[in-house]
């Protein structure tokens, strides 16, 4: 199909179409309405972010729907907040020639506009599994007279956990009533089970891998350390002309962390992450769709659910774990026909990631080179030559300048002027760009390398070492420091490790001169001398055959020791006769 025209829709929805710019269909609309317009079958759609799907589904529910019947027809699911919104305003946008309205209904919001919604009859209701299952067990949103439910991004939803209650919501639909429409990037196990046992008999389309991103999409990835991404984030925001997009991250400290960063830095940026509550997401992106913001940094969830036109860059200052949200992040620009670029920070850990997606969807990703400070002074500089090139003359403004700074510019040169004038308007491009040391002033690092005379050159001098004698004379508690000794080879007389300064150098005497040096408890004194004690030895032992051995001098009282002679009955005797007395006696 080259045109909306071919497909038969009503005349009012073409007029919307025109007046809205869309001519000509998407591939995955070109597909899919002719199967869905009769509203006969059951859909399947898989196919990624950004290419088309919301008018895929819209224009046939538009097109058959009763705008005189009161009452809910058709409900849409989709997984976020920011992605109802934006599903209902299309809706809204597409059916206003037609008569018919959609409602969004999700968390986050006050009960009453959302309760007036449902009572008041509208036939669209686009909204969030979570919300819609509450207003379902409340008695508020009734399926009877449903003609259509369309599940939007089933595969987010399930990641996100909302499986039980898809299956809950698709319980309360009474059988063979409804048709079920199933639009997806991926065909996971659960969305895989889902579509087989709630469809019947369904029609499939399903894009290659050529059409998963579109062709006038640049991808580039810049290969840095972890610690280096902010810094070489705000080159590549400077070297692009004019840079309007999203920056995505995995976590929402990464995403607090960043925007501080790049608001410190001058930029106009804003963060969009789960803790924020719904009026201040709004708030958000509505600044961010009326170019108040330049940059709008957000995590993986947000990335369902931000529709604005004419996003030129989006980051990824932290590859996806999944392809597939890679696939989603670079859906938000090179839409409609437009050019768009997509730019990946990647540590050297995270290169294999690279080649799974280039895998995955099939394309070749360019690895870039990060521009130098140089680089950008030089690009900034030219563009504010163009300006100047192109700003108007103001004859009033030329006679103040020669009034008030006539007498000052008068010895000065052009260049002198155009320089002082760039210096106030853009200080940053005249500093000087910092420059690596030269190797000799480098700090060395490890042990340094020991050097050798070449031939022809004088033996290298002893070498320096902070216990060398100091030639000033200086002395540290009446000592200098510990003198280097000669190399071999070089002559010099041996000198004394430590020397005096004081006349004479003789050698200090010692404390205990003469006498003992003081003993410590429990070392052996090996400066006394062992004198053999007198009176000789204490015991004195016979020789072989006098019988035992026995101490000198008279014989004790009492019983003796086992083994000095006795038998065990004369010893039982002697214990007898003398017992052994108390401590107290």
């Amino acid at each position: 199909m080259s045109s909306f025209a071919d497909f038969a829709l009503k005349d009012s929805l073409l007029a919307t179409l025109a007046s809205l710019g869309f001519d000509t269909p998407s591939p995955i609309q070109a597909e899919a309405i002719p199967l869905l317009k009769d509203f006969d079958r059951d859909f399947i759609g898989l196919a990624p972010t950004g290419t088309g799907k919301t008018a895929a589904f819209a224009l046939p529910l538009l097109n058959n729907l009763d705008p005189k019947t009161k009452g809910l027809q058709a409900l849409i699911l989709c997984p976020t907040r920011e992605l109802a919104l934006q599903v209902a305003t299309q809706v809204n946008k597409l059916g206003e020639g037609l008569g018919l309205r959609a409602a969004a209904i999700y968390g986050g919001a006050g009960y009453a506009d959302q309760l007036r919604a449902l009572r008041s009859g509208v036939p669209i209701i686009v909204g969030t599994p979570g919300r819609l299952l509450d207003h379902l067990r409340g008695g508020n949103l009734r399926l009877d007279a449903l003609k259509a439910l369309v599940l939007d991004e089933a595969d987010e939803m399930i990641s996100m956990g909302f499986q039980e209650d898809i299956e809950t919501i698709l319980d309360a639909i009474p059988e063979g009533q409804s048709r079920l429409w199933l639009f997806s990037a991926t065909m996971s196990p659960e969305i895989r089970r889902i579509a087989d046992h709630y469809l019947h008999e369904p029609a499939r389309v399903e894009l290659t891998q050529k059409n998963k991103v579109p062709g006038q999409l640049e991808q580039l990835y810049f290969v840095t350390r972890e610690f280096n991404k902010p810094e070489v984030l705000g080159k590549l925001i400077e070297d692009a002309l004019d840079f309007y997009g999203l920056i995505f991250c995995q976590t929402k400290v990464q995403v607090t962390e960043l925007t501080q960063r790049l608001v410190d830095a001058g930029y106009k940026v804003d963060c969009l992450h789960g803790d924020k509550t719904q009026e201040a997401r709004e708030r958000t992106l509505r600044s961010f769709r009326e170019r108040k913001l330049q940059i709008l940094v957000c995590t993986d969830v947000a990335a369902r659910g931000i529709d604005v036109q004419d996003i030129t860059h989006v980051v990824n200052f932290s590859l996806p774990r999944e392809t597939e949200n890679y696939v989603h992040r670079v859906g938000r620009t090179a839409r409609n026909g437009k050019t768009g670029i997509a730019m990946s920070l990647v540590s050297p850990a995270q290169r294999a990631l690279v080649g799974r997606i280039e895998k995955r969807m099939g394309v070749r990703m360019k690895e870039g080179v990060i521009p130098s400070t140089r680089i950008l002074k030089e690009k900034k500089l030219a563009q504010l030559f163009l300006k100047f090139q192109s700003a108007e003359t103001h004859p009033e403004g030329m006679e103040r300048v020669s009034a008030v700074w006539g007498e000052a510019i008068k010895d000065m040169t052009r260049e002198e002027i155009a320089a002082r004038l760039l210096a106030l308007i853009s200080p940053e491009l005249l500093r000087p760009t910092p420059v690596a040391p030269p190797e000799e002033a480098r700090p060395a690092i490890g042990k340094p390398k020991k050097k050798f005379a070449r031939p022809g050159e004088a033996p290298a001098g002893p070498r320096s070492s902070p216990w060398r004698r100091r030639d000033d004379g200086g002395a540290r508690d009446g000592w200098s420091e510990r003198p280097a000794r000669p190399r071999s080879g070089q002559g010099g007389e041996e000198r004394p490790l430590r020397a005096r300064h004081d006349e004479g150098g003789e050698r200090p005497q010692r404390r205990f001169e003469g006498e003992e040096r003081p003993r410590r408890p429990g070392v052996w004194n090996a400066n006394r001398e062992f004198k053999k004690p007198a009176g000789g030895p204490r015991r004195e032992f016979r020789t072989e055959g006098e019988g035992p051995r026995r101490l000198k001098g008279p014989k004790p009282e009492g019983p003796t020791k086992r083994g000095s002679g006795m038998n065990l009955r004369e010893e039982s005797q002697l214990r007898r006769k003398f017992p052994r007395r108390g401590a107290d006696s």
